[in-house]
């Protein structure tokens, strides 16, 4: 059995555009990876199989495709050991997914190259491709096609999953911004987020990114007010993330926020 972690992420920008033709958005996004991590194992078997974690669909569906893709068998076993919260905006089922495509691509005779298994994962899940890659990456498109940014990684991070709160689906998230008329603006909000990227030399200069525009949070200010450099929600949320010059600083904040959520201290990584 081979075992890997996979990690969560946190966006530290999310500009989202109009429907494409294919009724996905066009965005542009910050992918960043956190130390919080599930942990997937994965061994060879008479048939697919996913245990740990009940309520598991995308990684059955990455693995299928997969075996589809190369031709064989879906004849794995894996284990899933869930640390990262659910539905909340985190990417913990699209990394689990992404990871038992790496780990279970490596056990075949004749494994897809890794062009062939990042588009695989586009079929899967916009965010899926980002966690085949290693450091933080600009998505673009539908958030499938990825660049690497040289961004810094010497910051902590407090997740915070506010009481309460339940994640509305990310469709009904899409369909509010475009109720809202959100798109408005859209190429003037992505030169901005590039334009800030350019700036970006230390970790404070993260806060010269734009703010999400699928959602926001009034967290956000609070954990600004307890030291957060930057703070905003990630994905379609309810996570709301806090960026911290040290893990010191990010504990006080956790402690200050007990009775308003869930806190999860934890720090940027490059790599899964």
């Amino acid at each position: 059995m081979i075992r890997a972690p996979a990690t969560a992420k946190i966006n530290l920008a999310l500009v989202v555009g109009p429907p494409r033709p294919d009724g996905k958005h066009e965005l542009a996004t910050v992918y960043q990876r956190v130390a919080l991590a599930d942990r997937v194992a994965v061994e060879p078997s008479d048939a697919l199989r996913v245990v740990g974690f009940a309520a598991d669909t995308i990684v059955r569906r990455a693995l299928q495709s997969l075996a589809a893709e190369a031709g064989t068998e879906p004849a794995w076993r894996v284990r899933l050991t869930k640390r990262i919260p659910v539905a909340a905006g985190l990417g913990g089922g699209s990394s689990d997914a992404a990871t038992a495509l790496r780990l279970a691509n490596g056990t075949l005779a004749d494994p897809l190259p890794a062009d062939r298994l990042h588009a695989l994962a586009a079929t899967i899940g916009a965010d899926v491709p980002f966690f085949l890659a290693n450091g933080p990456q600009l998505g673009v498109a539908d958030g499938t096609e990825l660049a690497p940014l040289e961004l810094p990684q010497d910051f902590a991070v407090l997740l915070l999953i506010p009481n309460g709160t339940a994640k509305v689906s990310t469709a009904a998230v899409y369909q509010a911004f475009d109720e809202r008329w959100g798109a408005d603006g859209f190429d003037e909000r992505r030169r901005g987020l590039l334009d800030a990227l350019q700036q970006v030399r230390r970790a404070e200069d993260l806060a010269l990114l734009p703010r999400n525009d699928l959602a926001s949070s009034e967290h956000s200010a609070r954990l600004e007010e307890l030291g957060a450099f930057r703070a905003d929600v990630t994905g379609a949320g309810p996570a709301v993330y806090g960026l911290f010059l040290d893990t010191g600083r990010a504990r006080e904040a956790a402690r200050a926020l007990r009775s308003t959520g869930r806190g999860i201290v934890t720090t940027a990584c490059w790599y899964g």
